[in-house]
């Protein structure tokens, strides 16, 4: 599953109204206390949330029919199952199922005898127990039936009704599967965990006007009533079943066929259709690339990627039907952005690779769940790096770390690989520990052992472990096994160099033990903390757990096996060290102006240097800035103001080190200095501090002002250069840069006069789209357009403006809307709050809109859901108040069991209290630093 895509334009723009970055999935977790009583008062035979493990399911039939009008549907699953030893109870997962009937027949196949089943539901587990008259045999076959009824889901899990609105205005219903993780036993009963996987035949009962599809090819359609017809799907391969698919709707479709013959299809709704070729084009481009790099071939006959009205995350790999939101795989070629071009491409990447990832190898269980997300993620930057080399996906990835690490530098951070029991406890898996960390620290081993040697470990984990379950131990082992090529050999189970062979590298010099050094990557929440201190040659080494709060005081008993790399004055040839304990010391050919770890960000971790180390590198920034790669600048950027959160570095240091971005032309270490320029005026906005928060953004301005000014209100350059664009004309026109809000003014005039069917240039359409919110008839103009545009990327940068408006009535008028999800999704509503609460104008409406609509918001997102937290940390995690965190924290205590446990809540007001130690220390010193700089202050 891919949370909800951040590549996007309105991503990239989240910086300029977000503190810290909120795309985080789910962190939230609540208790559960389990009966061991069934619904009618007998004893429940089960009294574990795991089901057990002497009952396995082999073969799935399946029978699902949905009335759309009613909204409701019935099905008959018929699954044929062994017991390991005899057992009188089998036990299943169910939630929200009414079972009407359920018998028991020995050996597969219709015709045999049935025996009467007695069904128990323990509700608090999403359990049902199968009673046996007689207790089952081990070894034997045997086959469950189980009849029953359910509504469609109301929110977006479980087999659940979407709709959308035709050009002609006519609302029309479809209905869809999300199962991931624990949504399976609310469309059918089954065996709902990834290790109990099975093969599965599905037939779905539907009208003729719609149309059916799931995860394999159609083998036949037969009419069984008037007006009603079952389709016939032909057997799945062995999978988990949160991987089961399908969707009953009037889609539309496009289809190519790739070089090994896999037939791929995109659905979409018919009047979006002619949205769907690029996603067509880049899944046949990314399938092949992924069966050569693999060297397995995609075991399915078919690919289908439908595009949902209603989705609440991303993108979701059911095998063979994968399904996304509409945002993150239709691409206008009028409208679309170019970073909603590279969001869609990703996207798609990251689905496809967990065809291998995550569907072929499945992780054991949830604790594992970065295996499939982790790698998904990072394989989107191997993939798309060699398919589409114009958008240069490597530029962004260390960006995907800096993310990860805002939420592992807190105390309320997990390790990679977490114990989880219940669904809730499942669900704040999918953050960005799983994902971005996990995508992190697989590429610092890549780099660690090579390309070569990585890609041919993770070959034989896919082949060792296809159609089964792996642990984290499994694919370090797997990885282990293959040694890196220059003279490596394996010695005792270990990669280590031949006698023969010699080289500068200090890790290459070691054996090569995988699993102990990546443990201390997994098993332990954070990162390190690298301090250099260079004497001379000597350069001295130390790590430390990298943590926020209390000014930085570490704890003990954290470490790392660091593959340090770095470069010098004297060289900018890579060397490399790996640091395995507290301390180390390396010594450098000669004497050097300056050192420079981490190169390129390819490490899981942050440098502080000491002494005039900083100095040194300003010094270089200032003078010639591109001596080092850009991401290298970037990294010393967000280093450096890492560094001041923690007591380190002074805020002087790191506002100095900004100033060579005057000169700076490349998209990443701009977009860095403003992710961490912008927050700071962020939270002087929600403070009574108008004259230092407006020569602050005064400074920013002029910061970047020859970049601004040198921006073309046109679609040109590379990938690169138009999303810079994008941001820079959208920062310069929200700070009301006269030059830029006066074209922008032009342009909107001259749009809205045309009815807004005037093609705007795509990368400057969201600065003019949000000068023009700014009056009330030009507001009211972008909503009408909102409700009759087909296009997704002009929709999110119509919502976007919207949310922009000075009137509080109209952000009000924008909570409730989008909540109500008539004309505005609600899908769209974590992003509609999100919005308001960085507008300055809107905040205190956020917040209190989060409070009174709790009840509504968990029933329709979900307790511990990706949407929920990020609902929480959006209207909150700006506050820097000792009132504000008083209130926060009276709030979610008050809810109890309903919220009070989230750890969405420990992580804001873990940043709350960050906020008012930050402000407290820093709040005069940039005061004074401004003065210096000539800003206008007293």
């Amino acid at each position: 599953m891919e949370p909800l895509p951040f590549a996007s334009m309105l991503s990239l723009v989240f910086s300029l109204v977000t503190v810290l970055a909120v795309s985080s999935p789910s962190w939230c977790w609540r208790g559960e206390a389990a009966s061991p009583k069934a619904s009618r008062g007998t004893p429940f035979p089960w009294d574990k949330m795991r089901l057990p493990e002497h009952v396995t399911p082999v073969h799935y039939d399946l029978t699902i029919h949905a009335n759309l009008s009613t909204l409701t549907f019935w099905g008959t699953t018929e699954v044929d199952i062994m017991a390991s030893q005899p057992t009188s109870a089998i036990i299943m997962h169910s939630h929200h199922l009414q079972i009407t009937k359920a018998t028991l027949r020995r050996g597969a196949g219709a015709g045999l005898a049935e025996e009467a089943l007695t069904v128990l539901e323990n509700a608090p587990r999403e359990q049902v127990a199968l009673l046996t008259p007689e207790p089952l045999l081990a070894g034997a076959l045997y086959t469950v039936v189980i009849h029953y009824a359910a509504n469609l889901s109301e929110n977006f899990h479980g087999f659940y009704k979407s709709t959308y609105r035709s050009k002609d205005g006519e609302v029309r219903i479809l209905a869809s599967t999300q199962f991931e993780p624990t949504a399976a036993r609310t469309a059918f009963p089954c065996f709902d965990e990834p290790a109990l996987k099975a093969t599965f035949s599905i037939k779905i009962r539907r009208e003729p006007r719609h149309t059916a599809i799931s995860n394999m090819p159609l083998v036949k359609s037969v009419a069984v009533a008037e007006g009603l017809l079952e389709d016939h799907f032909d057997v799945t391969v062995k999978m988990s079943t949160y991987l089961v698919a399908f969707i009953i709707s009037d889609f539309e479709s496009v289809s190519k066929m790739t070089k090994s013959g896999v037939k791929i299809s995109v659905y979409a709704v018919p009047d979006k259709l002619n949205q769907a070729d690029y996603a067509l084009d880049a899944a046949v481009t990314l399938l092949e690339f992924y069966e050569d790099y693999f060297s397995i071939p995609y075991p399915l006959p078919k690919q289908d990627l439908a595009a949902i009205p209603d989705f609440q995350s991303g993108a979701m790999e059911n095998w063979g039907l994968t399904t996304y939101r509409e945002s993150a795989l239709l691409f206008d070629k009028e409208e679309a952005s170019a970073s909603s071009k590279l969001g869609i491409t990703m996207t798609v990447s990251h689905e496809l690779a967990h065809q291998w990832f995550g569907n072929l190898v499945t992780m054991e269980w949830w604790n594992d769940l970065w295996l499939n997300e982790g790698f998904a993620k990072f394989m989107e930057f191997v993939s798309v790096s060699v398919t589409h080399p114009e958008l240069k996906v490597e530029e962004y990835f260390f960006g995907k770390c800096f993310n990860a690490m805002e939420v592992d530098a807190l105390n309320s951070s997990h390790p990679v690989s977490s114990p989880v029991e219940n669904p809730t406890q499942i669900r704040e898996m999918f953050d960005e520990v799983s994902y971005e960390k996990g995508a992190c620290i697989l590429n610092m081993l890549r780099d660690y052992l090579s390309a070569d040697a990585f890609k041919s470990g993770i070959v034989q984990y896919l082949r060792q472990y296809s159609y089964k379950n792996a642990k984290n131990e499994d694919l370090w082992n797997s990885i282990a096994s293959i040694c890196p090529t220059d003279g490596m050999e394996m010695v005792e189970g270990f990669c280590s160099r031949s006698q023969h062979s010699s080289s500068s590298s200090h890790w290459r010099q070691d054996a090569v033990d995988v699993k102990t050094m990546m443990g201390t990557w997994t098993l332990q929440k954070g990162f390190p903390l690298i301090t250099v201190t260079v004497r001379g040659r000597s350069v001295l080494m130390k790590q430390e757990r990298f943590m926020k709060g209390s000014d930085g005081a570490s704890e003990s008993g954290y470490l790392w096996h660091v593959p340090l790399t770095y470069i010098t004055s004297k060289s900018d040839s890579v060397q490399r060290f790996l640091l395995k304990t507290k301390t180390d010391v390396l010594i450098l050919p000669e004497e050097v102006e300056w050192i420079k770890f981490n190169v390129g960000m390819n490490g899981y971790y942050i440098v502080h240097y000491e002494d005039n180390g900083w100095d040194s590198l300003t010094d270089l920034l200032k003078g010639a800035h591109t001596a080092i790669s850009s991401n290298d600048r970037a990294s010393l950027i967000n280093n450096a103001f890492q560094l001041v959160s923690i007591g380190k570095l002074s805020i002087e240091k790191a506002l100095d080190l900004t100033l060579y971005l005057e000169h700076e032309t490349e998209i990443m270490p701009v977009f860095q200095g403003l992710n961490e320029l912008i927050p700071m005026y962020k939270l002087m906005e929600k403070r009574d501090m108008k004259e230092v928060e407006t020569a602050f953004k005064a400074f920013l301005l002029r910061l970047l002002k020859k970049l601004i000014d040198k921006q073309v209100w046109a679609n040109e350059g590379s990938m690169s250069e138009r999303m810079l664009r994008s941001r820079l004309l959208l920062l310069a026109c929200v700070r009301n840069y006269e030059p830029c809000v006066q074209r922008a003014q032009g342009y909107f005039r001259k749009w809205k006069e045309s009815g807004g069917n005037l093609s705007l240039p795509s990368d400057v359409t969201l600065a003019v789209f949000v000068v023009g919110a700014q009056d009330p008839e030009g507001w009211d103009f972008l909503y009408s357009k909102y409700q009759t545009s087909l296009s997704s990327t002009e929709k999110s940068q119509i919502e976007f403006a919207l949310c922009t408006s000075q009137q509080k009535e109209k952000l009000q008028w924008l909570l409730d809307q989008s909540l109500k999800g008539d004309i505005i999704k609600t899908q769209e509503f974590p992003h509609i709050l999100l919005f308001v609460g960085r507008n300055p104008m809107g905040y205190e409406l956020a917040w209190q809109f989060l409070r009174e609509n709790w009840n509504k918001l968990i029933q329709k997102f979900g307790l511990g859901s990706a949407s929920l937290s990020q609902m929480v940390m959006g209207t909150t995690n700006q506050f820097s108040t000792r009132n504000r965190l008083e209130e926060v924290k009276e709030f979610f205590s008050s809810l109890k069991e309903n919220g009070s446990q989230l750890r969405c809540v420990q992580q804001t007001i873990e940043t709350i209290e960050e906020n008012i130690r930050w402000m407290d220390k820093n709040f005069d010193k940039i005061r004074i630093w401004l003065q210096s700089e000539n800003l206008g202050l007293p």
